[in-house]
């Protein structure tokens, strides 16, 4: 009995003691008691937990056994599906849409009150753009020569010009651009609208994930992953140039030995669910591998852009410019394709890591911007262009959301070396397009150098809040319970931008 004794912790031995057990279990029953009353007299909390905004979290009802089914939105929306394209490595806001009159007039100058040091060091002095602005449409919009096929468009485009973020890293700036927190571990902008709302398509992924051809962003699968939430509401991530991985039969395996495997494995899937039911992971990689199944027919089909006109290919800009151009063309198509099959999220990248040189696989340019970024917008301007005009002919942005994107902005001024624009999280501009936007508009302003928002300033939790709220979600509503928080795409924070809706 001593022996045994030595095992026991000093709470336990006080719980062996009959005083003490008493004493602790008339507290207990005491409280027991009184949240009775309280209860009988309508003087207990609410039992429906509610947020911090008064409203009660919405968790969709995912069924386990078909975690894709459609499910509803929590009031009307204007649109159905969304296309991100995302710009990594932070465009110069100040050379394409930001125009600013006094960086011509202080050029070579430097201004009182700008700061000596930067994110990657001194700062030298102001820089009138690289590129003339001109009018554009009939609004009038002054967009740069850089992007010039995106500003002869710029009547269907309402741009955010005073958004700002959290932070001037690359990494931490696409996650929390496309997750909301700049930490990892986060869900994905993409993931959660599927995770509310499913797919419309049975074959296809319900978010699809079209990466840079010359790879990843900085942040990786980050920008697309489904973090805490079930592994079924991940981006699917493939290109034109590169298909789903291990999905092609090999050779030697002929058709008929893969639908009989299929059909072995659905019987044990299923019997393995049986043992298990409700085990939303165990059913999310069972849907996965029947999704990939079906995707060995349907990603051929949608990838084969073969059957497309020579007027839709010229059109995109597959007849002209450098290999890097003509394979995100093909990743535009690739898009529309994607989008016309009612895939729910379709995320187009345009830059991947910096790891290859400054300037040279994304918009990251802290010297020869003028070469730099030249090189990124004749990749990126036409074929994009073409991608938003093909949608609006085809009647898709009715119900399609465009968001053009990028994590920050860069500095008014240029870097000590002269050639180069630091980063600036004080001051960037973003653009949405199609299905319950304002056209032909602009919101938010900046300061006369473009270096800090000044007026009707946005958050990223202000621009992802208006987003959501565009696909019929409620940000301060949609939630997952994970570690004891109803965690939400805007954590705490977001007010949806009214004044850009239609």
């Amino acid at each position: 009995m001593n022996n045994q004794e030595e095992h026991i912790s000093s709470i336990g031995k006080s719980l062996l003691n009959r005083r003490s057990f008493m004493k602790s279990t008339g507290l207990s029953l005491g409280a027991l008691g009184l949240a009775n009353l309280l209860s009988l007299d309508g003087l207990l909390g609410a039992t429906d937990p509610k947020s911090f905004t008064g409203k009660s979290p919405i968790r969709p009802e995912v069924d386990p056994d078909n975690p894709y089914a459609p499910r509803k939105t929590h009031f009307e929306p204007p649109a159905k599906q969304v296309l991100v394209i995302f710009c990594p490595g932070a465009v110069s806001h100040v050379d394409t849409f930001d125009y600013k009159p006094d960086l011509a007039k202080y050029h070579g100058q430097k201004p009182p009150g700008l700061p000596a040091v930067t994110f990657e060091g001194p700062t030298g002095n102001i820089a009138k753009p690289f590129w003339d602005f001109k009018p554009r449409g009939q609004t009038g919009k002054m967009v740069s020569d850089l992007v010039p096929n995106l500003g002869n468009m710029s009547d269907e485009f309402c741009f955010l010009h005073a958004l700002h973020t959290q932070t001037s890293a690359h990494p931490q700036g696409e996650n929390f651009l496309n997750t909301g927190f700049t930490m990892e571990g986060f869900p994905s902008f993409g993931s959660w609208v599927t995770y509310a709302l499913g797919s419309e398509n049975e074959n296809l992924p319900a978010f699809v994930a079209i990466n840079d051809p010359r790879g990843l962003a900085r942040s990786g699968k980050n920008n697309f992953g489904s973090a805490f939430l079930p592994a079924a509401f991940q981006g699917t991530d493939f290109s034109a140039k590169q298909p789903p991985a291990n999905l092609t039969r090999p050779v030697s395996y002929s058709q008929i030995d893969d639908r009989s495997t299929i059909s072995l494995l659905q019987k044990l899937n299923g019997k393995h669910l049986e043992r298990y039911p409700g085990d939303a992971n165990l059913a999310a990689r069972i849907a996965s591998y029947e999704l990939a199944g079906k995707m060995q027919t349907s990603i051929p089909e949608v990838m084969d852009l073969a059957n497309e006109p020579t007027s839709v290919k010229k059109l995109y800009g597959l007849d002209s410019g450098t290999e890097l151009k003509r394979e995100y063309a093909k990743n535009c198509i690739l898009a529309r394709r994607l989008l016309e099959k009612g895939v729910r999220v379709v995320q187009l990248f345009n830059g991947s890591d910096s790891s290859g040189g400054n300037g040279i696989t994304n918009w990251d340019s802290h010297s020869n911007i003028h070469k730099t970024h030249a090189m990124q917008a004749e990749i990126m301007d036409q074929p994009t262009a073409a991608l938003i005009k093909d949608l609006k002919s085809r009647g898709l942005l009715e119900n399609t959301l465009v968001v053009w994107c990028t994590e920050f902005g860069r500095m008014p001024f240029l870097q000590g070396n002269g050639t180069g624009r630091d980063h600036n999280p004080d001051a960037f501009t973003c653009f949405l397009a199609g299905a319950g936007v304002r056209k032909g508009f602009s919101f938010g302003e900046s300061d006369s150098f473009g270096f800090k928002g000044v007026e009707d300033k946005a958050t990223i939790y202000d621009f992802n809040a208006t987003i959501l709220h565009l696909m019929g979600l409620d940000h301060e509503r949609l939630s997952f319970y994970h570690n004891g928080l109803e965690r939400r795409l805007t954590n705490v924070h977001g007010h949806v931008i009214k004044d850009v809706l239609a």
